[in-house]
């Protein structure tokens, strides 16, 4: 058998030739129709996660066991589900960069994630008690995370590095069109909670088929398949920084951005209230419009930012810049005198998140340690995206007592964490 034909990769619309070996990169650009449905899929992808964590399972929660008890029981299914997640998604990456089906690597993995996420929030919306919604959400952070550790991993597969600012920048704007599209959806079928789970998980299901079906996917001989070992194995969820330092840096700048971010979604109402001096019935709408404008410029920023960082060839600049202006962003909401002050740091913060998002992702995938163990490296990655939201509830309490109860302090040591991930993307030395 020729060397050249145990890796197999291509789009939907162009399909290069097998590559010569295991570890050469993509040397075809990918096109539109490629960039168009894993757009949509991966889209989708954000479209079934994110649908119940913002809307669907706050409300199922509340009809089990009611308002006063809503708060913990909510904290328990969101916590231990985002526990799974966080080591499911590289374990499942590591699964798929083992995989020797004749259908691929990624694909098989994306159907067992759809199809076993969907059974999972089946469950969560026929569940009858809380310990039912706690099993059935935990089944579709697993298998859904299953899907998301397979479709990033297409990124490095398939995408040249020209290119990767840009696919990267279109991926970026996915998180809030899926959101606004599920809170839609949702709204919809306002007094059917069946349907308001389910038929985001239909629509995006849909998409994410006709993509896994198209994709000519990269494919692994038997021969080419790594032994199992249980060093092996813990190193699913590890990535020796000594010997591959541009991607613990790339790890850290993450960890910092994301912990701000963390800080900023998970107290923004304690803030308004707080600081502004809102009334608790205005909060919901401040906090909408305050997400409506931040989304809208992220969108802008994403698409604007992927493309340049292509055309100069740099990343560092981009990911560094963009981190800083969030930063900045940070101390303009914490010296916010009203309501109007907050809006414009949330535009500005847009601004940096955008540009964060287009081109951290095209970064990363530059600089990974094993371009065999992608969808592995890439779930480590995952994993400083994860672990902020568990990390900023846990310590934010006592910045609070240090900064004698201000949230403005809380939301400046946000500002400096994102400032840190700046400063640590510049000891990236594997790209511009």
């Amino acid at each position: 058998m020729r060397d050249d034909s145990r890796l197999a990769v291509g789009t939907s619309s162009v399909r290069p030739p097998a590559r010569p070996t295991p570890h050469s990169e993509p040397l075809h650009r990918v096109g539109w129709g490629f960039i168009t449905l894993y757009t949509l899929a991966f889209m989708s992808t954000t479209l079934v996660l994110i649908a119940p964590l913002l809307v669907t399972l706050a409300l199922k929660v509340n009809s089990l066991v009611g308002i006063e008890e809503a708060p913990n029981s909510l904290a328990l299914v969101t916590g231990v589900g985002a526990l799974l997640a966080m080591f499911g998604n590289p374990f499942f990456g590591r699964l798929s960069d083992r995989t020797t089906s004749r259908l691929g690597m990624r694909r098989p993995w994306m159907v067992i994630g759809l199809v076993g996420g969907f059974l999972g929030i089946l469950v969560v919306a026929l569940a009858p008690n809380i310990p039912i919604v706690l099993v059935g959400w935990c089944i579709a952070q697993l298998f859904f995370n299953a899907l998301l550790a397979a479709q990033v991993a297409v990124l490095p597969d398939q995408v040249p590095v020209r290119q990767r600012g840009l696919v990267s920048g279109l991926l970026g704007i996915c998180v809030p069109i899926a959101s606004v599209s599920g809170t839609f959806l949702v709204k919809l079928f306002t007094g059917n909670q069946l349907a308001m789970f389910l038929v985001p998980c239909a629509i995006g299901g849909f998409f994410i088929l006709v993509f896994a079906v198209v994709l000519q996917d990269r494919r692994l001989v038997a021969a080419d398949k790594p032994t199992w070992s249980l060093r092996e194995f813990a190193g699913t969820f590890y990535v020796d920084p000594r010997k591959s330092p541009d991607f613990a840096w790339a790890f850290t700048s993450r960890f910092m951005f994301v912990l701000a971010y963390a800080f900023v979604t998970t107290y923004q109402a304690y803030f308004l209230l707080d600081k502004i001096g809102s009334d608790e019935a205005d909060v919901p709408q401040q906090i909408f419009l305050g997400t409506l404008v931040q989304s809208v410029v992220i969108v802008a920023a994403s698409l604007a930012g992927g493309r340049l960082s292509d055309r100069t060839g740099r990343r560092k600049i981009f990911v560094c810049g963009a981190s800083v202006v969030y930063g900045m962003a940070m101390f303009a909401v914490a010296v916010a005198g009203d309501f109007n002050g907050f809006l414009v740091g949330m535009a500005i913060s847009g601004l940096g998140f955008g540009m964060y998002i287009a081109v951290d992702l095209a970064l990363v995938a530059d600089v990974l340690p094993d371009k065999d163990n992608a969808a592995k490296d890439l779930g480590v990655l995952n994993i400083a995206g994860a672990l902020p939201f568990s990390v900023a509830p846990a310590i934010a309490p006592v910045i609070l007592v240090l900064g004698n109860g201000s949230y403005a302090v809380l939301y400046v040591v946000a500002g400096s964490c994102a400032i840190l991930g700046a400063a640590t993307i510049l000891r990236v030395k594997g790209v511009r």
